[in-house]
């Protein structure tokens, strides 16, 4: 059905992410790639610059170990991680458009108040994508 499709994993919900990642693979033309996704928000300079200076490179390395662990080396499709920083609605899209996506996958929690205000990064990756995305409750 698709060639190539962005799976946006927060890894505070790696489950959630672990499910997408399935059913990735059942939208999966043959000789087709994921590619997951991960996005670190910037922190705010006042916050940064009381932390460890190497904590953004950490941040991005514990990342990377993470994403690899949920691919599963037997699996018999090409799937490729990324680790993207910045905003996430914004890094998503850009992902999307810089890989030629197909399909952006993303799963949506339930919404807190911040949300209702500025809306989510899933309603926001709705929005404005230029192709097809699928929104796992």
């Amino acid at each position: 059905m698709y060639g190539r499709i962005i799976v946006a994993v927060d890894l505070e919900h790696i489950e959630q992410g672990r499910a997408l990642l399935e059913r990735a693979a059942t939208f999966l033309d043959e000789g087709g790639e994921i590619r997951l996704l991960h996005v670190l928000e910037d922190v705010p300079g006042y916050i940064a610059a009381e932390l460890p200076s190497d904590i953004s490179e950490r941040r991005r390395a514990e990342a990377v170990v993470e994403l690899r662990a949920m691919i599963d080396p037997k699996a018999d499709i090409r799937i490729a991680y990324e680790v993207r920083r910045g905003a996430a609605s914004g890094q998503i899209l850009q992902a999307a458009e810089d890989s030629g996506a197909e399909l952006i996958m993303i799963a949506s929690h339930k919404p807190g108040l911040r949300d209702y205000f500025i809306g989510s990064t899933a309603a926001r990756v709705i929005r404005h994508a230029k192709c097809s995305v699928l929104v796992e409750r």
